[in-house]
């Protein structure tokens, strides 16, 4: 077992200290490595280009009935951007101190990729088989919405005859001893208002200016924004919120200081639960704008349209497996919303039975934050934990 944590431990490292940070990620790095790996795990590994410079890697441990649903096991192999002089220890070093690895990417999910293949690497070592195929997926351009990696992915003729049934993804990490799944994600919708009013001198009180509309968006955004928050709190289980969240994250206008602007823009951020209607909430949004005062014009950048969450009960084969894996792991997980998104959303559009699970416990959230780090002991547990779900998945009937 030590010489096994510690190939466990080196391909972690490895992996993490290949920059595969955005913008203009280079994947090369992480390919050949994956291609290592699978190569000493005598498994076949296959590079899908679904755009150029947009690799997918799939490791194939192909099942005694491959005619039935295979089972999809995948992470991403970007990473979100790093301010270096925030961090304690290079982000890209990968550095064990206090028996944590220190590194961008160690939550964020450079380690589960990870322990799906070093469970792999522990179950055809002790001799098992599957009858169900299983697929370890590593794909391109989550962290920038998945449109060239996932999106695509799952469009080709390639991921189609894979056949997945099921699939696990990311999840958070959780300061408790339980842990978090995921069964569905609240939809994107990223947009900006334009607002227009009349222009002139900075001395003159005008009417129905843009920045009047923009006071009066505001308001209006962040009293739903304060409503929604009322709602989560009133109820404790609500950790995510099968709410709406609204924020607004840019706001561009102005020539010079004493020139009323013709035009000012906001940018907001929402995710909506697929319980809301989006077409009440577009017609808020609508709604607001002709309060305003008119002229206020909004622009999609992003608008995602419902997904249907993941099914988590008896009639699921596949969540059944889960629920056998962790009663026989002894462990407690609570299932959730996620606030997020993650490429999860785009398998369920497909029909597949998407989970969102981190092995990660009694550690604080750090995805995205300054000093991002895995235990030692929580990523070999780790390991152990998906050699069981792996084993249930790969079973399921």
């Amino acid at each position: 077992m030590e010489v096994l944590n510690k190939i466990a431990v080196d391909n972690l490292r490895h992996y993490l200290q290949i920059p595969s940070v955005h913008p203009n990620v280079d994947y090369n790095e992480c390919v050949e490595l994956l291609q290592t790996i699978g190569k000493d795990l005598s498994l076949p590994v296959e590079v899908i280009f679904v755009k150029p410079k947009k690799p997918v890697v799939i490791i194939t441990w192909k099942g005694q009935r491959p005619e039935l649903k295979s089972i999809l096991l995948n992470s991403h192999m970007d990473v979100v951007p790093v301010f270096e002089e925030e961090w304690k220890y290079k982000p890209f070093s990968a550095e064990i101190v206090d028996g944590k690895i220190y590194a961008r990417g160690s939550q964020d999910m450079k380690s589960i990729g990870i322990q799906y293949l070093e469970a792999i690497r522990r179950l055809k070592l002790e001799g098992h088989t599957f009858k169900r195929t299983i697929y370890v997926c590593f794909v391109p351009d989550e962290e920038i919405g998945g449109k060239d990696g996932m999106n695509l992915f799952v469009q080709t003729e390639f991921f189609k005859k894979m056949k997945v049934g099921a699939s696990l993804d990311e999840s958070v990490a959780t300061e408790k001893n339980e842990f978090r799944v995921f069964y569905g994600e609240k939809n994107c919708w990223q947009f900006t208002i334009h607002c227009k009013g009349p222009t002139g001198h900075g001395s003159l009180l005008l009417e129905r200016t843009a920045g009047e509309k923009v006071t009066h968006l505001l308001n209006k955004a962040y009293a739903y924004r304060s409503a929604q928050k009322k709602i989560m709190s009133g109820d404790p289980t609500n950790i995510f919120g099968n709410i709406a969240s609204i924020n607004c994250t840019k706001i561009r206008g102005g020539v010079q200081d004493n020139v009323i602007p013709q035009e000012i823009a906001i940018s907001f951020d929402c995710r909506i639960p697929s319980s809301y209607s989006q077409k009440d909430f577009e017609e808020m949004l609508i709604q607001w704008c002709r309060e305003a005062g008119g002229d206020c014009d909004i622009e999609y950048h992003q608008k995602e349209e419902p997904v249907l969450d993941t099914p988590i009960d008896e009639s699921n084969i596949f969540w059944n497996a889960f629920k056998r894996a962790a009663e026989k792991l002894k462990i407690q997980f609570d299932t959730h919303i996620c606030c997020a998104t993650s490429d999860s959303r785009y398998l369920r559009k497909v029909g597949v039975s998407a989970f969102g699970f981190s092995p990660i416990n009694n550690t604080p959230i750090l995805m995205h934050s300054h000093n991002e780090y895995i235990g030692l002991d929580t990523f070999l547990n780790g390991i152990e934990i998906y050699r069981e779900i792996i084993s249930e998945l790969a079973t399921a009937e």
